[in-house]
């Protein structure tokens, strides 16, 4: 068998890597799994690339790369040994243009439909993230084993025996970082572990898990809703609103308790997941239409994402009008660029994030280029949403 033109540097830990291994799997682009199914001397060129390009500013993000952007940690995709790209939003674009599956395409034909599958995408991308880091690192946290299996994938990246201090390190940082993920807990929190492990509760900052939990059990809920009576959240086959959904669940399977919460709670979801984890999603042909079952997912995203993407698109233009041009995990580290919001009836801090900035303008530009009647096949929740005042 030939070698793959096309290598996936990413982690099972990543919801974006879970995303877009689920698009390159249905679209039968075959790739390489770095660094976890690499050879020492392959992973070494394989970052090495990464990071040169990085450095470079030369990553590709399709069709553009936005001043906004901010790099991951993963996941990117080398192509022939010599392009790197990211965004797993953007990359599924690209599959679309430049590698199309025999399923479909991830992003629909119609406006009507592309705008859903993109605005259900970045709502699990931003939003969604926060809820499924929270499962892991504080309703799971005594149950993951998260560190470990980095440690595991990085095997022959690191020098051998670094895998304890992997496990480690990369825990205390994840767990550290809870509060810029909107993960705030109340004073005093403990989940019986060592301080560095102990969700952490910054001084000002209203605490959110009270907020992130009943998020939490309204997505489960209108995600149940949609699964328990297609295969798909659009219709008959898997799209862009698939992957950036399953990204982020999926990501919570190998969390055990916030697992075992899914499978209790919604059934059909734990199943969808478990199916497109073992590719059962690749070669199902259908149709994809908008259906009235998609209304209390729509909400659940016009309570949560369209008002946090405005509150800090907001923000965003205060802080740039007077000077400030440290934003994301940099700024939140040295406590600038920080804004009070509320969502779901609860006050939150949060700090200015660009690529928000970026993704909301997508969004308000695809919404802006619809028609009335395509509109009009939306329904009335995403409309009230969209047209919605800041």
């Amino acid at each position: 068998m030939t070698t793959p033109r096309f290598a996936l540097w990413g982690s099972e830990l990543s919801p974006y890597a879970l995303k877009l291994r689920a698009c390159l799997d249905v679209a039968g682009v075959r790739y390489a799994w770095l660094p976890a199914d690499g050879g020492r001397l392959q992973n070494l060129r394989a970052n090495g690339r990464i990071e040169w390009a990085k450095r470079t500013r030369a990553v590709e993000r399709y069709p553009a790369l936005d001043p906004l952007d901010e790099y991951p940690l993963v996941p990117f995709l080398i192509e022939d040994d010599r392009r790197v790209h990211y965004d797993s939003s953007a990359l599924a674009r690209w599959i679309d243009a430049r590698h199309p599956g025999p399923d479909g395409p991830l992003v629909p034909a119609d406006p009507a439909l592309a705008f859903a599958a993109q605005l259900v995408d970045e709502a699990f991308d931003e939003f969604g993230l926060y809820m499924v880091h929270h499962n892991r690192w504080v309703v799971s946290a005594r149950t993951n084993d998260a560190g470990a299996r980095l440690a595991h994938e990085l095997r022959r990246v690191f020098p051998p025996g670094a895998g304890w201090i992997v496990d480690r390190t990369f825990s205390e940082r994840q767990v550290r970082r809870l509060p810029y993920l909107f993960s705030v807990a109340p004073h005093g929190f403990s989940v019986g572990l060592r301080p560095a492990l102990t969700p952490p509760s910054p001084p000002g900052f209203p605490p959110t898990h009270d907020l992130l939990a009943e998020a939490w059990t309204r997505c489960l809920a209108a995600v149940e809703a949609v699964l328990a009576r297609r295969p798909f959240l659009l219709g008959e086959r898997f799209t862009l609103a698939d992957a950036g959904v399953y990204g982020q669940l999926g990501m919570n399977l190998a969390d055990p308790t916030a697992a075992a919460d899914i499978r209790a709670r919604a059934p059909a979801t734990f199943a969808w997941l478990e199916r497109i984890r073992d590719r059962g999603h690749v070669g199902c042909h259908g149709e994809v239409a908008p259906h009235a079952d998609l209304e209390g997912l729509f909400a659940f995203i016009g309570e949560t994402f369209v008002p946090l993407m405005r509150q800090n698109a907001r923000a965003h233009a205060q802080a740039v009008a007077r000077g400030e041009r440290l934003f994301n995990e940099r700024a939140f580290n040295a406590r600038r660029a920080l804004y009070d919001g509320e969502l779901l009836g609860r006050p939150f801090r949060s700090v200015v994030k660009t690529f928000q900035v970026r993704v909301w303008r997508e969004i308000e530009a695809a919404w802006a280029a619809l028609g009335s009647e395509e509109r009009g096949r939306l329904g009335s929740v995403v409309d009230g949403a969209m047209s919605g005042g800041a």
